[in-house]
């Protein structure tokens, strides 16, 4: 990670990100909790981790590293569908929101990229996975 990314995540967490990401902490638990939630769990939580360091990171379909899983097949695309139209939606219409105040001032133009990077990952989570911005793909 470069020191520019690091400095980001820093002022990103001191000026909300911690709050927001703590946010997220507790849906998870919260999933967890209920039976129903239980397969959002992990969506909310990978959000959480990526709303706490979004600059230098960036997700990718864990079929990529996995192969294919419960959550990558039409399982994790029926859950997608679910999570779209009971959450994801309005979390990414947030993030949006956020960002397109955040490009007003020159200063707020990375958090307003993060914002929009967020605002894709909350979208459509389940079957991504978060990993460095340097990672490339392999072709074996």
């Amino acid at each position: 990670m470069s020191v520019f990314s690091l400095v980001l995540n820093i002022l990103w967490l001191a000026l909300g990100g911690a709050v927001a990401a703590l946010g997220w902490f507790v849906a998870a638990l919260f999933l967890m909790i209920t039976i129903i939630g239980l397969p959002w769990a992990r969506a909310a939580f990978d959000n959480g981790v990526y709303t706490l360091w979004p600059f230098g990171a960036k997700p990718i379909n864990r079929e990529f590293l996995y192969g294919e899983e419960i959550g990558t097949g039409p399982l994790g695309f029926l859950g997608n569908i679910i999570w779209f139209v009971l959450a994801g939606w309005w979390l990414a219409l947030g993030h949006v929101v956020a960002a397109f105040f955040l490009a007003i001032t020159i200063i707020g133009l990375p958090f307003a990229w993060a914002h929009l990077k967020l605002a894709g990952f909350a979208l459509w989570p389940i079957g991504r996975t978060l990993a460095h911005s340097e990672f490339r793909r392999r072709a074996y």
